[in-house]
C-alpha cells in the first residue's frame, strides 16, 4: 500500500488534487484520510471547472460511509440533511457532499420521493421532522408554480397562484417551527427567461417580473419571522453561475435547477453548516505588497505604492474596502508582512488614499520571520486558536507554508490581477453567522484594549499581582429578552470554553426562557480597561433532586481572569440557599474544549460517572462551597425558586 496523504500535504494545483481524491477511493481509504479532504478540495474550488470538479469528487465521497469517518475521526460529526423538492435534484449530492467535506463535515443524507416537498413538509412523523436531522433541504423552482396555471394563462394567474403558494409556505414553515428539530432550508424561486417570453406584451413581462419579485421578498421574510428557517436566494448565485438550468434535462428528466446552479447552492448550505456547527472564522490576516496596495513599500518606498490614481491601485483601494466592511460586522482584522515595522506603520497612518489605518487591525506583525509562526504568535495574543484564521496572501510561496504547517488555518491566494481579489476573498463565507449582534460590532474595540492588559500583566510581579489590579468586576443575572441573540450566538460560536457544545438557536434560548424549570444566566464582566460585555453563559434545569448545569460557556477573551469560577460560586450558593440537595453538572470532550475538564472538579465537585467517550459526569453536594475569586467583584442575582406545581 502506497504512503497515507498527510493533512500536512497542500496539492499544486486541482488536477493533482483530484487525482489524489481519486487515488484515496480506488485505496478505500477516504474515511481514514478525511482530514485531508479540505486542502484537497479547497484546491478543486477555484477556476471555470470547480463545479464540475468538485462534484465528481463529491461523488466519490458519497460512497464512504460517514460513520466510517466519524468512527475514524471522533470530531467529524456526520450532518444529517433530508432533502425534498419538486424536481429531480440528483445533481446535489455530489457538490453537496464535497463542500461539507471542505470544512470537515461528512454528509449523511436523505431523499425524499420525486415532487414529494409538499406531502413530505406536511408529515411531522416524516424524515423532515426526524430528531436527528440537522438541515431539512426543500429546493424549489419555478415550474412548482407555472406547472398549476391554467392553458392558456395571464399574469392574473400567476399573482393567484403566487399567492396562496406563498401562503402554504408560509404554514408548513410555522409547522416544522412547531414540530421540527433542525433548521429548514427554502430558495427563492428563479423567474426564467422562457417564462416572460410566454407574455408578448411589455406591460404584462413588466407585471409579471415585479410579481414574482414581490414573491421572492415573501419568501425571505419567512427567514426574518423564523430563526430556524434560512431561505438561499438564487439570485446573486444566478449571477455567477450562468444558466439555471439546460432546458432539455428540464423537459426530459425534470432537472429544473441545473448542476452548476446547484454546486453554487451546495456551496451556501455548507456555509450555513458551518456556522451552525461553530466553525465560523473570526480573524483575517492580510499580506500588505500586492495584496492591500500596488507595489512592494521596501521597494518602491511610500510614494511608489498604489491604491488609487491608477487602475490596478483603485482595485486595491477597492479590495480595501471590502476589508474595512468585514472588520465593522465583528471579523478581527490583522496584517502579517515581510516588511520593517515601522515604515509600515508609517505608511497605515499616513498615506493619503490608503483606506485601513492602523486602528481598524487588533495586530500588524511585519518583520522577516516565518509567517506561520507569526500566525501562531498572533494567534496566542488574541488567546483564539489558528483554526478561527483566514489568511490572504498573493505569494504561492507564502500560501503554500501556511497551508502546509497550519492546516486549520483557512488560506486565500490571490493571484496578480486584483481586481478579483474581492471576488476571491468572499466566495467560501468565511466569516459568516446566523445574526449580527451589536457585542459583533464592538469586537475589534475590545480586542485592542486588551493591549492594555497585556501592558499591565508585563509589568506585574505575578498572576495574583495582575488580576488584583486588573479589578474585574462579574455581574450574573437572568438572560433577558434583549440579550437572546447574543447568547444563541454563544453558543454557536464558542468552541473551547464550552462543556457540552450544545448549538442553541435563537427559538430554543427562548423556549429555555419560558420554561420554569430552567435558569438562562447571563455572564458579564468589566475591568479597569473597559466593559467586555456579554461574554459567557449558563443553562441548568431545576429537578426534584437536584439542580443540573447543563452547559456553561465563557468567550475566549476573556479566559483566566476568574469569571467561570465566581459566576459558577455564585450559582452553588443559590442552590444551597434555595434548599436544593446537589448540584449535577457534566463534561463532553471535544477536540478543542479540553482547557476546561478539570473546571468541575476544581470547585469541589465529585465525578461520578467517566464514559468510555472521556465524558464525565459531577455532583457537588454543597456541604463546601468554593469561594468565589478575591480579586473578582461579584454581583449576581438570581430568579426565585418555581414552586413544584408550577413546574
Amino acid at each position: 500500500m502506497s504512503a497515507p496523504v498527510t493533512t500536512r500535504t497542500a496539492p499544486a494545483d486541482r488536477a493533482e488534487a483530484l487525482d489524489r481524491i481519486r487515488t484515496l477511493h480506488t485505496e478505500e481509504r477516504l474515511a481514514e484520510e478525511f482530514p485531508a479532504l479540505g486542502a484537497l478540495l479547497a484546491a478543486l474550488a477555484q477556476g471555470p471547472a470547480a463545479a464540475a470538479d468538485l462534484a465528481r469528487a463529491g461523488r466519490l465521497l458519497a460512497r464512504v460511509d460517514p460513520a466510517r469517518i466519524h468512527a475514524a475521526h471522533p470530531d467529524a460529526r456526520p450532518l444529517n440533511v433530508t432533502v425534498s423538492g419538486h424536481g429531480t435534484l440528483d445533481a446535489l449530492t455530489g457538490p453537496l457532499t464535497a463542500e461539507l467535506a471542505r470544512h470537515g463535515i461528512p454528509l449523511r443524507a436523505t431523499h425524499g420521493e420525486h415532487d414529494g416537498w409538499r406531502r413530505d413538509l406536511q408529515d411531522t412523523g416524516g424524515a423532515l421532522y426526524a430528531d436527528d436531522t440537522d438541515l431539512s433541504l426543500v429546493v424549489l423552482d419555478a415550474q412548482v408554480v407555472f406547472d398549476e396555471l391554467p392553458q392558456p394563462w395571464r399574469v392574473a394567474d400567476v399573482a393567484d397562484a403566487v399567492g396562496a403558494k406563498l401562503g402554504l409556505l408560509e404554514r408548513l414553515a410555522e409547522r416544522y417551527v412547531r414540530h421540527g428539530s433542525g433548521t429548514l432550508v427554502l430558495n427563492t424561486l428563479p423567474l426564467l427567461p422562457g417564462h416572460l417570453r410566454q407574455l408578448v406584451d411589455h406591460r404584462s413581462r413588466t407585471e409579471l417580473s415585479v410579481l414574482w419579485r414581490e414573491f421572492n421578498t415573501g419568501l425571505l421574510r419567512i427567514a426574518l419571522a423564523h430563526p430556524r428557517v434560512h431561505v438561499v436566494d438564487l439570485e446573486p448565485l444566478i449571477a455567477e453561475s450562468g444558466p439555471v438550468r439546460d432546458s432539455r434535462l428540464a423537459v426530459y428528466t425534470k432537472e429544473h435547477l441545473g448542476g452548476e446552479l446547484l454546486g453554487r447552492y451546495a456551496r451556501e448550505i455548507a456555509h450555513l453548516a458551518r456556522a451552525l456547527r461553530g466553525r465560523t472564522k473570526k480573524v483575517l490576516v492580510v499580506d500588505l505588497d500586492h495584496t492591500l496596495w500596488d507595489g512592494i513599500l521596501g521597494d518602491d518606498g511610500p510614494d511608489g505604492i498604489a491604491v488609487a490614481g491608477t487602475y490596478r491601485g483603485e482595485a486595491f483601494g477597492a479590495f480595501q474596502k471590502v476589508v474595512r466592511q468585514l472588520g465593522s460586522q465583528g471579523v478581527l482584522l490583522g496584517v502579517c508582512s515581510k516588511n520593517d515595522q515601522e515604515p509600515v506603520e508609517r505608511v497605515l497612518a499616513d498615506h493619503p488614499d490608503m483606506v485601513l489605518r492602523p486602528d481598524d487591525f487588533v495586530r500588524i506583525t511585519a518583520n522577516w520571520q516565518p509567517k506561520d509562526a507569526n500566525l501562531r504568535e498572533m494567534a496566542a495574543q488574541l488567546n483564539l486558536g489558528t483554526d478561527s484564521f483566514v489568511f490572504v496572501d498573493d505569494s504561492p510561496f507564502e500560501c503554500g507554508l501556511v497551508a502546509t504547517s497550519v492546516p486549520e488555518t483557512a488560506v486565500v491566494r490571490l493571484d496578480e490581477e486584483p481586481a478579483l481579489h474581492i471576488d476571491r476573498l468572499l466566495a467560501d463565507g468565511w466569516f459568516d453567522v446566523r445574526e449580527l449582534t451589536e457585542a459583533d460590532r464592538g469586537r475589534a474595540g475590545q480586542y485592542r484594549a486588551d493591549a492594555g492588559r497585556l501592558e499591565l500583566l508585563d509589568g506585574a510581579a505575578s498572576m495574583e499581582e495582575y488580576l488584583q489590579a486588573l479589578d474585574v468586576r462579574v455581574t450574573v443575572a437572568p438572560v433577558t429578552e434583549a440579550d437572546v441573540p447574543r447568547i444563541s450566538q454563544i453558543t454557536l460560536r464558542t468552541n473551547q470554553f464550552n462543556l457540552t457544545t450544545r448549538r442553541l438557536d435563537t427559538d430554543q434560548v427562548r423556549a429555555l426562557l419560558d420554561s420554569p424549570r430552567h435558569l438562562v444566566l447571563a455572564v458579564r464582566s468589566a475591568d479597569r480597561f473597559g466593559d467586555n460585555g456579554l461574554v459567557g453563559a449558563v443553562f441548568a434545569e431545576r429537578g426534584p433532586d437536584a439542580l443540573r448545569i447543563d452547559n456553561v460557556l465563557l468567550s475566549c477573551r476573556v479566559f483566566a481572569r476568574g469569571i467561570e469560577q465566581a459566576a459558577l460560586a455564585a450559582l452553588l450558593a443559590h442552590a444551597r440557599d434555595t434548599e436544593v440537595p446537589a448540584v449535577l453538572a457534566s463534561y463532553r470532550p471535544t477536540a478543542k474544549n479540553g482547557k476546561v475538564r478539570d473546571l468541575y472538579p476544581s470547585l469541589g465537585f465529585e465525578t461520578v460517572r467517566t464514559g468510555d467517550d472521556g465524558a464525565l459526569d459531577f455532583r457537588h453536594d454543597l456541604t463546601r462551597l468554593p469561594p468565589h475569586p478575591s480579586h473578582v467583584t461579584l454581583d449576581a442575582a438570581f430568579p426565585p425558586p418555581v414552586p413544584p406545581s408550577a413546574s
